[in-house]
């Protein structure tokens, strides 16, 4: 996209499109060459003048099932119900990385023909073949010069509009929220509360998860880490001086990221993907989706708290069975992201086996900067500019558009729909500039349109011809429903400072995707674990939130000052735990009904006196030789506390 929009663009720029890149252009040449010489292998038996069992063979590796054809007129049929189970298998493929679904419908149904036929083979059986091939080949070529009208008008489009909606996305984005004060509302408290009643659960334990399969976005790892990313914005935002049970929850998810039940699918990917049956680590070899996520993950929790004790060797540590163990820490998962973009072609590297996501890896961007931020390490400088030009010139397409997923072997690109919006404050962890771009063309196309609701107030909507059928899929549920792409749409307004559409957004959804509040904890009905997780992010974000989770955390005065360390949950909800490096400022709500609860606080002056300055009235705190102090305090209503040393 960057090659599209780039760093030179101007008031009186445009962009433009790249073409196919080398890496690619070679992977393709050799796909090519391995094709011709495989249909020269499978004709030879025809002009050997072979058994038919050679022929029918030979002719399957031609085109799956194009042997059955072998066997007469009626071996149409069996074609293309081969066709059909091979166009199933790379479904699966590109699903779960089992390269063998492909591999083993297309080799077997040329096995299945060369035993089934019986005489002589059918001598108008090759034409046939090639005729096929030829049309579907044919297919493919109208098919892609369709696009590349299609994409040239798309581009013409763009150039109208870009430059003075990247104006317009810099111009909101540069006002920056005050940290001093700000405060979780009740309603925002409500939403937090949906992602601690899922991590404070005991490790291992998964209720309230949408579970469903663990290959694609259904997965439970992707609900971790999105869990994990929403309380470290909490942590970095609101709470930096309040540990307890908002730290223990993002410790859960990390630990629970780490159970065998989470990660295991790379045991199977590796075998039928990989023809690995020995060595399953899951941050070794590709697997980006693991490596790339897990690690902003465990970084931002190390950033926004101040503890490192993943950074010791051994402590994530995945474990397979009693015998066999894989250990890894902070510092080796982001080693497995850079060793994998130094080893790959592209840089850029896969997920499944074969297959590149461009949106996985810009986690794994975002995972070198984290780390960056925490260890003081400059890895991402070391990469970003070798990964951003080959986007540019390897997963860029005709419009301008990141191509979300290739084949690293074969070098196809597949074009499903992916906006420009979906990548958008992903980059902005580790690409600002990128990142604007992104939402830039984005919040063009998507052609927002808000207007008032029944009661006067603005909602969002977005005119279904600017819609795909993916847009309209939860892809945390693979249903139908909004959700998802209501959140999604208000968190980049929050992140790039639109507000407007973000509440008209949060509006949206709270109307039409079934918002509930039961037992102090608010969810939505119409869509899965991660947009409902998404939905939380959206309301408590503000701008350029995501990113400064991630690579700049809280103010150093935070990180050093006095916390409250524990608080009964949900008894008492912290809505404001800051310090200036001296004081202690707190707001805190009851959780249900009002009453007095035990507090206890760290960082401390040892030996020293604290005195509450706040509106609400509490004990003094008198820290002992480790500086230290417990105190019962009423919890009524909003309850502001403000210790200082006496």
């Amino acid at each position: 996209m960057s090659a599209i929009l780039s760093e030179s663009m101007s008031a009186d720029a445009g962009f433009h499109a790249a073409g196919v890149g080398p890496a690619t252009r070679r992977r393709l040449w050799r796909s090519a060459a391995c094709y011709a010489l495989i249909c020269a292998v499978g004709l030879l038996p025809w002009f050997l003048d072979t058994s038919a069992a050679w022929r029918a063979l030979g002719l399957g590796l031609l085109l799956p099932g194009g042997g059955l054809l072998a066997l007469g007129p009626w071996g149409l049929p069996g074609m293309l119900l081969v066709l059909g189970l091979f166009w199933l298998s790379v479904i699966v493929w590109f699903w779960c990385g089992m390269v063998l679904a492909p591999l083993g419908i297309w080799l077997g149904s040329a096995v299945l023909a060369g035993w089934l036929v019986e005489g002589e083979a059918w001598s108008a059986a090759p034409p046939l073949v090639i005729l096929t091939m030829g049309a579907l080949l044919a297919r493919q070529l109208w098919r892609a010069r369709h696009r590349a009208r299609v994409d040239a008008a798309r581009l013409a489009a763009r150039q109208a509009f870009v430059v003075e909606s990247v104006r317009e996305v810099r111009a909101q984005a540069v006002v920056q929220p005050d940290p001093a004060p700000r405060e979780l509302s009740v309603e925002q408290l409500a939403s937090v509360r949906y992602a601690l009643e899922r991590a404070l659960q005991p490790v291992g334990e998964y209720a309230g998860y949408t579970i469903i399969d663990q290959f694609q976005p259904a997965a439970l790892r992707y609900q971790i880490n999105h869990l994990g990313y929403a309380l470290g914005m909490v942590q970095c935002h609101y709470t930096p001086n309040f540990h307890g049970y908002l730290a223990q929850a993002q410790r859960n998810l990390i630990e629970t990221y780490l159970q065998r039940r989470v990660w295991d699918y790379w045991v199977l990917e590796s075998m039928w993907g990989h023809l690995n049956f020995t060595n399953f680590d899951p941050a070794a070899r590709d697997n980006i989706m693991l490596t790339g996520y897990f690690g902003m993950q465990v970084n931002q929790y190390m950033l926004n708290t101040g503890d490192r004790r993943y950074a010791e060797p051994g402590s994530l540590t995945f474990r397979l069975n009693a015998r066999t163990a894989y250990p890894h820490d902070a510092h080796t998962l982001v080693e497995s992201v850079r060793m994998n973009h130094a080893r790959s072609d592209f840089c850029l590297y896969p997920c499944e086996p074969n297959w590149i996501y461009a949106v996985c890896n810009m986690y794994g961007m975002g995972a070198l900067a984290s780390h960056d931020a925490v260890f003081g390490t400059r890895f991402l400088e070391g990469i970003y500019p070798r990964w951003q030009a080959m986007l540019d010139r390897e997963f860029t397409d005709a419009k301008g558009s990141i191509i979300p997923l290739r084949s690293a072997w074969t070098g196809f690109g597949i074009p499903f729909c992916n906006g420009e919006a979906g990548f958008a404050f992903f980059a902005n962890v580790f690409a600002p500039e990128l990142a604007t771009r992104l939402w830039a063309v984005g919040r063009k196309e998507l052609s927002f349109c808000i207007a008032p609701d029944a009661q006067g107030l603005p909602r969002l909507s977005i005119p279904p011809e600017a819609l795909t059928l993916l847009d309209t899929i939860d892809p945390g549920n693979y249903r139908r429903g909004a959700l998802f792409a209501y959140a999604a749409v208000a968190m980049c307004g929050r992140e790039f400072g639109d507000h407007a559409l973000a509440e008209a957004a949060i509006r949206s959804m709270d109307q039409d995707c079934g918002r509930v509040i039961e037992h102090g904890v608010a969810s939505y009905t119409g869509g899965s674990g991660w947009a409902n997780i998404w939905a939380l992010d959206a309301r408590i974000m503000q701008t350029g939130d995501f990113r400064r989770s991630f690579v700049e955390g809280p103010p150093a005065s935070a990180l050093a000052g006095p916390l409250l360390e524990e608080a009964p949950y949900p008894g008492v909800l912290v809505s404001k735990a800051l310090s200036n490096g001296e004081d202690l400022q707190l707001v805190l709500h009851p959780g249900g009904t009002a009453g007095t609860f035990p507090l206890g606080f760290s960082r401390l002056r040892p030996g020293t006196r604290y005195v509450n300055r706040g509106e609400a009235n509490s004990p003094d705190l008198h820290a002992d030789a480790a500086g230290r102090a417990v105190a019962d305090i009423r919890i009524d209503g909003r309850t502001a506390l403000h210790f200082v040393p006496a």
